[in-house]
């Protein structure tokens, strides 16, 4: 696995996750983002596959990344 897809990404709804690894279907092979939400909520562990997580969605006419890494500005 890739350690630079691991850390903190953004939704483009505003919400931050954590990227703690990536899991293969065991019948496809299909490659899954394996997050966490970093808010409270009752589930604790999302996946979704790897090219929707890092896909381009277009929102009000406009393409963006729909996780893009979080990179705090302290």
């Amino acid at each position: 696995m890739s350690e630079k897809i691991l850390g903190i990404y953004k939704h483009y709804k505003g919400k931050k996750y954590e990227v703690i690894g990536i899991a293969s279907h065991s019948e496809t092979l299909e490659e899954f983002v394996v997050y966490k939400p970093l808010y409270p909520t009752e589930h604790s562990l999302w996946i979704r596959p790897k090219t929707m997580f890092f896909e381009m969605v277009e929102i009000n006419g406009k393409k963006i990344k729909r996780f893009q890494k979080f990179v705090n500005e302290q």
